[in-house]
């Protein structure tokens, strides 16, 4: 977006988000801000599109951010060679699906569940792997099962997990601080109370 201002260039959304998913998926879906869904393969493109404002559906997320060495790509590559990988392919269209009209209705417990399971599923591919990549560290454990003893007692959680062992714990914006104090507990190194983002802005400031 600074480039496409800084050049006066007209370049339209969808080729913008095309543009920058060479870089990552999560760059565009970035690009597109609040709740977002990248498609892979979309007569014959690969972009983003926003599904729902960030201010009509109540989520906060804990993060709980833990060091790796496994790059994203490894972990791609690795699931190829899992017995589960066709398996998940197969069921993953039906999980969004779901997500999406979740996300639409506002539904957390709906949208928090699907994530969690997802995470699950997701990781279950990447350890059954040619060299059983077992992307967890003891804090991803630890913060799992704190999550888990939250919910068995009533408060409102539930964590996700990209590929690698940092955790997001998901829950309504009125409980943020509670789960956050409870994770405090667990002496983490670092815990980062967030929104659900938006789209990207211009600004004027300086970054360096």
């Amino acid at each position: 977006m600074a480039t496409c201002t800084a050049l006066d260039s007209t370049v339209d959304y969808l080729t913008l988000s095309e543009a920058v998913r060479l870089g990552a998926g999560s760059a565009t879906r970035s690009l597109a801000g609040n709740f977002a869904i990248w498609y892979a393969d979309k007569d014959g493109k690969s972009y983003a599109e926003q599904l729902s404002r960030a201010e009509n559906v109540d989520l906060a997320m804990i993060i709980v951010p833990v060091p790796s060495k496994v790059k994203t790509d490894e972990a791609h590559a690795e699931v190829l060679s899992s017995p589960l990988f066709e398996a998940r392919l197969k069921s993953v269209g039906n999980v969004v699906k779901l997500m999406k009209k979740a996300i639409r209705e506002g539904d957390i417990p709906t949208i928090c569940r699907l994530a969690e399971e997802d995470s699950l599923n997701l990781h279950a591919v990447t350890m059954t792997g040619k060299t059983h990549m077992l992307l967890w560290e003891p804090e991803t454990i630890l913060t799992i099962k704190s999550v888990i003893k939250m919910r068995e007692e009533g408060l409102p959680a539930w964590y996700s997990i990209d590929t690698g062992p940092s955790v997001f714990v998901n829950t309504f914006q009125k409980y943020a601080g509670e789960v956050a104090n409870r994770l405090k507990k667990l002496r983490l190194p670092d815990i980062i109370v967030s929104e659900v983002g938006g789209k990207p802005a211009l600004t004027d400031n300086h970054l360096f």
